[in-house]
């Protein structure tokens, strides 16, 4: 029997006339793809266990409309948005978390056009916050010399300027954080934005997933470190390509932060 999760909804909230600190949107991988909803799972339990008073849409939260959106279908993603932005307003929501940079830049950058003005935070941004503002105490962790690479996701790193706090929260571990030649302002892309994820790749003579599974392996990670669930897959499929499966774990920092909290 698996652990029980405090998942409260917005309707439970608007049903007691209370209102959560932040609104935590789960996002489509988050829900649905059975890899990233280990990280949905790790994030809520570093919320409950920092006592945050959170709460999902549930059933009533569908898609961003980012994928439509990037996909060149504007009609569906301005349908897709216009939903969700009266569903938020309508629930008076301020603070928006979500593991997913795909969502996070989509919330933050493409919803005030649409009359959704929200403060969208990552979830590496937050759970910094937790542990700056001591709501979170990453003690000594089994992570302690551990050799792991940060992988940027575009939507994170280039799209939002947004470098510092997944490596912050990464440095709270005491690892031995290594950079991969590409990284930052340079960093590659693992090859799923843009809609890229759901279709297969160009010709070509190396899937883009590969190549950067190569910039990570030159650093001779233990852990490859991610925030991104399409960058998860992304990454995980490369190792799985260049047979590294049993040396190297793909991890998102939430699982990360998770795990040495022993949740």
């Amino acid at each position: 029997m698996s652990e029980l999760l405090n998942v409260p909804t917005m309707a439970e909230f608007m049903a007691e006339g209370k209102q959560p600190d932040i609104l935590f949107w789960v996002g489509s991988a988050g829900s649905y793809d059975d890899r990233a909803k280990k990280i949905t799972k790790a994030f809520v339990k570093i919320l409950n266990k920092a006592n945050v008073n959170f709460a999902v849409l549930g059933t009533e939260e569908s898609s961003t409309g980012d994928v439509a959106k990037r996909a060149g279908n504007e009609f569906l993603f301005q349908m897709q948005a216009m939903m969700n932005i009266e569903l938020l307003n309508a629930y008076e929501v301020k603070r928006i978390v979500t593991c997913d940079p795909h969502s996070f830049n989509c919330l933050k950058n493409e919803y005030p056009g649409l009359g959704g003005v929200y403060d969208v935070m990552h979830h590496t941004q937050f759970i910094k916050e937790l542990i700056s503002s001591g709501k979170l105490d990453v003690k000594e962790s089994d992570y302690k010399g551990k050799q792991i690479t940060f992988h940027d996701p575009c939507y994170l790193g280039r799209a939002n300027s947004e470098y510092d706090a997944p490596r912050e929260v990464l440095s709270s571990l005491k690892a031995n954080l290594v950079e991969m030649k590409r990284s930052k302002a340079t960093a590659l892309c693992c090859g799923a934005g843009g809609a890229q994820m759901f279709k297969e790749p160009e010709k070509g003579n190396k899937d883009i997933n590969e190549l950067r599974t190569e910039d990570a392996l030159k650093t001779n990670p233990e852990i490859i470190a991610t925030a991104c669930p399409y960058c998860m897959t992304m990454m995980s499929d490369g190792v799985k390509v260049k047979e590294k499966e049993a040396q190297i774990k793909v991890l998102d920092i939430a699982e990360l932060i998770a795990s040495s909290q022993n949740l």
